[in-house]
C-alpha cells in the first residue's frame, strides 16, 4: 500500500489569524498520526498573509510538541534563502528535541516575489548554489571530521535525511545525481510531473541516505460523504488560486457554490492548469484516484494537500482519505 502524508499550507483563514492556522496545523498532525500518515510537512513562503509559515523550524517545533511519533518536516525550505549553516543549526535544534523525527526537505524556488527577496537579503546568485548548499548541509550533519574548524553546533553527527523537491527536471536531476529521496509539486505544477519522475530515476546514484529511487508525489485531494460537497468544498483552493493569478494575496475564504462566478475564463483555464491532478469526491471517488496515480507514476508516496476552509470538516476529508486507502489494501 503506498504512503500518505500530509503537506499542510498553514493558512489564515478569513474570521481567523495566524495563531488559530497554527494550533490548527498542530491539532491535524496529532489526527493524522492516529490515521496512519506517514509525515507532515510545512513550507517556507515569506509575505503571505494567509500562511503562516515563514518561520518554518519554529513552526515546526509547535506541531512536534502536539504529536507523538509522525514523522515532521519542512516541504519546503527554500535552501537560497539562507545561509547553510543556519538551517543545519534549526533543523539540528529539532533533531535533538524530537529524535527520529525530523526530515528536511529543500528547494531553490525563492517562495515569496522579488521585494520580499531583498529584504531577506538573498545573495545575488544564491539559486546557482543550490547543489553546493546541500552538499554544505550534509557536512553539517555528519560527524565532524578531526580538525573541523566550523561546526553546526548542535547539529553536528544527527544525520537529518534530507530531501529535494521540485516541479521541473532541474530538481529530479539533481535529487538523482544526489541520490536523494525527492518529492515533486504535481498539487500546483503537474504538466512536469512524468517527464520529472522519469528524469529522477533514471540518473539515481546510490548514497549512503537511499540505495534506490523514492518518489513521492504531492497531490490535493478533497474528499467528503457527497461528490457535490468535495466539489463546494474544493472552491476555497480555486479561490486562492485565482488570487495567486490576480497578483492579489488574501486569506482563505469560505467555500461557494458556483466558482464559475468567481474566476474569468482565463483564470479559471489557467488555475484548472495547475490543479489538473486534483482528486475531489467520495472516498471510493477518492480512493480510484488514488490507485490510477500510483498505477500511473509508481509513486512510493503520496503528500496530500486538503485545502479546505473550516478545520472540522479539513480533518474529516483527511481522515476520510485514509480510510479510503486502507479499505482498498484490504
Amino acid at each position: 500500500m503506498v504512503k500518505l502524508s500530509i503537506l499542510d499550507l498553514v493558512r489564515v483563514r478569513a474570521g481567523g489569524d495566524a495563531r488559530q492556522a497554527l494550533d490548527q496545523a498542530r491539532d491535524l498532525a496529532h489526527h493524522a498520526e492516529a490515521w496512519g500518515y506517514e509525515r507532515f510537512w510545512v513550507a517556507e513562503h515569506h509575505n503571505f498573509p494567509g500562511i503562516a509559515s515563514a518561520a518554518t523550524s519554529v513552526v515546526l517545533a509547535h506541531i512536534a510538541a502536539g504529536s507523538q511519533r509522525i514523522r515532521i518536516g519542512a516541504g519546503g525550505i527554500m535552501l537560497p534563502n539562507h545561509a547553510p549553516l543556519v538551517i543545519a543549526e534549526q533543523f539540528g535544534t529539532l533533531a535533538h528535541l524530537y529524535p527520529g523525527r525530523i526530515e528536511l526537505g529543500l528547494g531553490r524556488a525563492p517562495g515569496t516575489d522579488q521585494g520580499t527577496l531583498r529584504a531577506l537579503r538573498r545573495r545575488m546568485g544564491a539559486v546557482e548554489s543550490f547543489p553546493q548548499d546541500i552538499q554544505e548541509l550534509q557536512h553539517y550533519f555528519a560527524t565532524p571530521e578531526p580538525g573541523q574548524s566550523v561546526q553546526a553546533v548542535p547539529a553536528a553527527g544527527t544525520e537529518v535525511p534530507l530531501w529535494i523537491l521540485g516541479s521541473s527536471q532541474y530538481g529530479a536531476a539533481l535529487a538523482g545525481e544526489l541520490g536523494l529521496p525527492y518529492a515533486f509539486a504535481s498539487h500546483f505544477a503537474p504538466a512536469e510531473l512524468m517527464p520529472a519522475l522519469e528524469t529522477y530515476r533514471r540518473r539515481f546514484k546510490p548514497s549512503a541516505q537511499l540505495d534506490r529511487p523514492y518518489a513521492m508525489v504531492a497531490v490535493n485531494i478533497v474528499t467528503a460523504p457527497t461528490t457535490a460537497e468535495a466539489r463546494r468544498l474544493h472552491t476555497t483552493q480555486q479561490m486562492s488560486f485565482t488570487h495567486l493569478l490576480r497578483g492579489d494575496s488574501q486569506l482563505s475564504q469560505p467555500p461557494i457554490d458556483d466558482i464559475d462566478t468567481y474566476w474569468t475564463p482565463a483564470e479559471r483555464y489557467r488555475a484548472q492548469e495547475m490543479l489538473a491532478r486534483s482528486l475531489v469526491g467520495t472516498p471510493a471517488e477518492v480512493r480510484d484516484g488514488i490507485a490510477a496515480l500510483v498505477s500511473e507514476t509508481d509513486a512510493d508516496e503520496l503528500m496530500v494537500v486538503s485545502d479546505v476552509f473550516d478545520h472540522s470538516l479539513r480533518l474529516r476529508s483527511y481522515e476520510l482519505t485514509a480510510e479510503a486507502l486502507a479499505t482498498a489494501a484490504a
